[in-house]
């Protein structure tokens, strides 16, 4: 079962990440109370003040079906230790304060009600907690408390909410800090114990790798990798589409929607998912840049879908480029991605061992003449102009599965 759903996961390829809490407030991002050293005092006050008059999770997830992701990722609590769902071990959460209002369960309804998977972020630390910047060693039963913490709090999401498809530990190193006590190890954490009741609790859940532990998938951060130094494991590069993952007012840094795809095919093409980020303001309004590009992203994969979902990772690495763009493979397929159009209405490859029995170019299906010359493939017959607005693909049918196929020199 555990293997059949990281095998769905893998294959839904594309997710909506959700930052949102607090920190909107300032609209500074996410960690301006750290990066600000704001009194815990005076950050607490914005409990008083988040009461969201617009927060309506069904028209994210909407908004993510559109795009064609399909799961989300919301932070249930970030590493500020405000929590968006009702917790006994703590006063400082949305039920509790200004909003009286459980966000966790609206979001998770709402996930169900749109067909999406349905995931959960949860800080493996919490900045509420003083003991947690004095660290295990300094603080023996101060660090129990956040050890507690981050435990009861987990187990209360994987518990009062139903099934959970996707449970996203994050920590950051030890650096952040100064510590120098290991904040990733799972010994300090106790991760081990924790996931082991995770799992019983959620037979199916999906869990990331940062408590410590490798679980189920890696999660790389702000990149794509150009490759997988693993290729036994899942991975997922969440990515933000400006510089912050919670909301900035003063960020307008926005990657482009051709930017955003590229890097999409990119994942694909390396048998990875992409995880995306919006950051909603205090109101729980996603950003309108973040939403054009979404519909965007939406609209060229309703039509070119097929090079993204389900694909498989071409090994060994680096033989998904060719000199335009990608290749993506699945089964007895694969899809020339074509991140430049090509002047002379000729593509060439080298990277399959395949025989190339027809080529057409998406999504009318154009039929485009092939041939092999030696260890090269031949495509012509494109025409003077692509189709897409972004990028464009031709879909291949090879003589069995994708083979990857060395240079001579």
């Amino acid at each position: 079962m555990r293997q059949e759903r990281l095998k769905n996961f893998n294959d839904a390829r594309f997710g909506m990440f959700i930052h949102w809490g607090l920190y909107a407030i300032p609209g500074r991002g996410e960690w301006v109370r750290y990066q600000e050293d704001i009194p815990p005092a005076e950050y607490a006050k914005l409990a008083e003040q988040f009461n969201p008059r617009h927060y309506d999770p069904r028209a994210w997830a909407r908004i993510a079906r559109e795009a064609g992701m399909r799961y989300m990722v919301l932070t249930a609590k970030h590493h500020d230790g405000f929590c968006l769902f009702d917790s006994e071990y703590t006063d400082f959460t949305s039920v509790r304060t200004a909003a009286r209002r459980d966000f966790v369960a609206e979001y998770l309804d709402a996930c169900r009600a749109e067909g999406l998977m349905a995931g959960l972020y949860f800080s493996v630390k919490d900045w509420s907690i003083p003991a947690y910047f004095r660290g295990p060693e300094a603080d023996p039963s101060g660090w129990r408390e956040c050890v507690d913490r981050f435990h009861q709090q987990t187990l209360e999401l994987m518990s009062n909410y139903g099934p959970i498809d996707i449970l996203f530990y994050d920590c950051a190193d030890d650096a952040d800090f100064r510590g120098g006590w290991g904040e990733r190890t799972a010994e300090v954490w106790d991760s081990e114990a924790l996931n082991a009741k995770v799992r019983q609790l959620q037979p199916g859940i999906l869990i990331n790798d940062r408590s410590g532990l490798p679980e189920d998938y890696a999660t790389p951060e702000q990149t794509v990798p150009m490759e997988v130094p693993d290729d036994t494991r899942v991975y997922e590069s969440c990515v933000t589409m400006n510089d912050n993952w919670g909301y900035a007012i003063g960020d307008g840094n926005w990657k482009s929607t051709d930017l955003l795809i590229r890097q999409l095919i990119a994942c694909a093409a390396r048998g990875s998912n992409y995880l995306l980020n919006v950051g909603p303001d205090p109101d729980g309004v996603i950003p309108a840049p973040s939403v054009e590009r979404l519909r965007e992203m939406g609209g060229w994969l309703s039509t070119y879908g097929e090079a993204v979902y389900g694909t498989e990772r071409l090994l060994p690495n680096y033989f998904d480029f060719h000199s335009t763009g990608r290749i993506t493979t699945k089964g007895s397929q694969a899809f020339l991605t074509l991140d430049q159009w090509s002047a002379t209405g000729e593509i060439v490859i080298a990277q399959l061992a395949n025989e190339v029995l027809a080529a057409r170019l998406l999504p009318a299906g154009e039929e485009l003449s092939v041939h092999r010359e030696g260890r090269r493939v031949v495509i012509t017959g494109l025409p003077v102009h692509p189709p897409a607005r972004y990028v464009n693909v031709v879909e291949l049918d090879l003589d069995g599965p994708a083979r990857p196929q060395y240079h001579s020199h």
